[in-house]
């Protein structure tokens, strides 16, 4: 890229850095210390500040930059994932939002421990938790590598490694200073300015068209290489059954996933009532809507106006096909109109990076001390309060998903959240349902529905062409592929719901009537809930 687009980015960069941090200086006085004002921001956010912090939470780099590259690359295909995003959210509005806000307090853990004998449902909890959030920010963070590495010169190895450590070192400081409040207010702006920005593409893009959607699909399908076997389904997922296979499995986990993202549960705290939790996932449903769909419009446009192959050799995986779409509606290289727009684009996409990943990290780092240190310390032996554990499992957190994303650069990003998704889906979903709607639930079978899902999923990732057998692999100079397919949700979803009903009907525990009901009522009416 030219130096205008580079130094024009940078600048718009480092506005929404600092805006960033003011807003985190300005929460950080603001907090009041306590364990509540930082894991749920003092419960005072309204039901749509809080729908645009969802829809902040969720409108990742994945879907900005991953969806609209693989609908560049792959067509009908990769509108499936942004399908498959959307229709999730029903699960989270009609199964689980207002039931989880009456029965918890922070996280997913305090759900199950209403129920059942508290430590071992947190420690299993926790570590679930801890899994999904660190594999969704891999993919956040090789998105903002991604992005960086194309504004200066498309092969910089060393600005992707340089932005991942960056991004990094941003969400920890987010985090441990600003807590939930800070980390609320940055998600809103980002939903405002990303819907903004998609928005302006999305015109663009139908004006080049005449708002003639089926020329621009015409003129996609001509251009991809493929012609008309682009709009239909299976260029992707439908080689043979192994591919088809996976695509079910990739359903399965995106559908069923969203309702067991620890950051996506958290957000139900910060509302005061369950009735607020329910319009803010209303308000959450209508702006992630809207942005799926212009997503579409997006990767068509990409493909019509750029070409499948011009996207893939500017980056294998399609990560950057809307910044490229920018360059070419603002006027092409070297317009100004085409470096402005760029840098806008590119500017808002690292937006929408460092908003998820600060949510990402404050729901893993309570996950840590809210579940795992408060269960396996005793009060007695504790040296340190939740909150100051909280901020340093941040910075542990931090570090470790910088070297994982170093090592995962070159994979798709909505590739890699689909991979959360499934983790999410066989050890979080399973276990928050049986909670919520099985009378017969015990804690054996509590701690094998998580374990079940969690490690099942994690081993077939690691045995699957992901990290080795093929030149497209994390590890492609090695070869223990056992596990055909890409997404371990099909085996791994019905593995976790197998195992709780397993450990349920093995357990010598008599389960707690009394408990059950309590919780029940507490569910549905709200009464006795924080």
């Amino acid at each position: 890229m030219s130096g205008d687009h580079q130094t024009l980015a940078l600048v718009l960069f480092s506005l929404f850095v600092a805006l960033t941090l003011a807003i985190t200086a300005w929460a950080g006085r603001r907090r009041r210390g306590t364990t509540e004002e930082f894991y749920a921001g003092g419960r005072l956010f309204s039901p749509m500040e809080n729908g645009f912090a969802i829809a902040g939470d969720y409108m990742s780099a994945a879907s900005f930059l991953g969806i609209s590259g693989l609908i560049a690359l792959y067509g009908y295909d990769g509108v499936l994932y942004a399908v498959g995003f959307l229709v999730a959210w029903l699960v989270v509005l009609l199964l689980v939002a207002e039931l989880v806000r009456n029965c918890g307090r922070f996280t997913l853990a305090d759900v199950l421990a209403a129920r059942m004998r508290e430590r071992p449902v947190r420690i299993a909890a926790g570590t679930s938790s801890i899994t999904v959030s660190v594999l969704y920010l891999v993919a956040q963070m090789v998105g903002a590598g991604t992005l960086v590495s194309l504004l200066l010169g498309g092969e910089s190895r060393a600005a992707q490694t340089w932005t991942v450590v960056g991004v990094g070192a941003l969400m920890v400081v987010y985090v441990s200073l600003g807590g939930m409040r800070a980390t609320t207010w940055i998600q809103i702006v980002k939903s405002v300015l990303l819907m903004g920005g998609t928005i302006t593409l999305t015109v663009l893009v139908l004006l080049r068209f005449s708002g003639d959607f089926g020329q621009l699909l015409t003129t996609a399908a001509a251009r991809s290489g493929h012609g008309l076997d682009f709009l239909a389904p299976g260029l992707r997922y439908g080689g043979d059954w192994t591919a088809r296979l996976d695509f079910i499995s990739l359903g399965l986990a995106l559908v069923l996933g969203t309702a067991g993202l620890p950051h996506i549960l958290s957000r139900f705290y910060t509302v005061p009532t369950a009735r607020a939790a329910r319009r803010s996932t209303v308000w959450a449903i209508g702006l992630i809507g809207g942005f799926y769909l212009m997503t579409i419009v997006l990767g068509f446009g990409a493909a019509a106006l750029l070409g499948s192959g011009a996207v893939r050799s500017a980056n294998a995986a399609g990560n950057t096909a809307v910044p490229l779409l920018a360059l070419d509606l603002g006027g092409g290289a070297g317009s100004t109109g085409g470096t402005v727009l760029f840098a806008v684009v590119a500017a808002v996409a690292f937006a929408t990076i460092l908003a998820v990943v600060a949510g990402i990290t404050l729901a893993s780092s309570a996950s840590v001390a809210h579940d795992l240190y408060a269960s396996l310390r005793r009060e007695s032996a504790r040296r340190f309060g939740e909150v100051a554990v909280a901020r340093l499992a941040a910075a542990g957190i931090g570090v470790l998903a910088i070297g994982l994303s170093l090592l995962a650069r070159d994979l798709n990003v909505a590739f890699l959240v689909g991979l959360a998704f499934a983790v999410a889906a066989s050890a979080n979903l399973p276990v928050l349902l049986y909670t919520l709607f099985w009378r017969s639930f015990t804690t054996r079978g509590a701690v094998w529905s998580v374990y079940g899902g969690l490690v099942p999923a994690v081993v077939l990732v690691l045995l699957s062409p992901v990290v080795s057998g093929s030149p497209a692999s994390l590890l492609p100079g090695l070869d223990f592929q056992l596990f055909p397919l890409e997404n371990p949700g099909l085996v791994s979803v019905p593995l976790g719901f197998a195992c709780g009903w397993l450990g349920t009907v093995t357990s010598r525990e008599e389960p707690d009537e009394d408990r059950h009901a309590e919780t029940e009522v507490r569910s549905l009416t709200g009464a006795g809930a924080v």
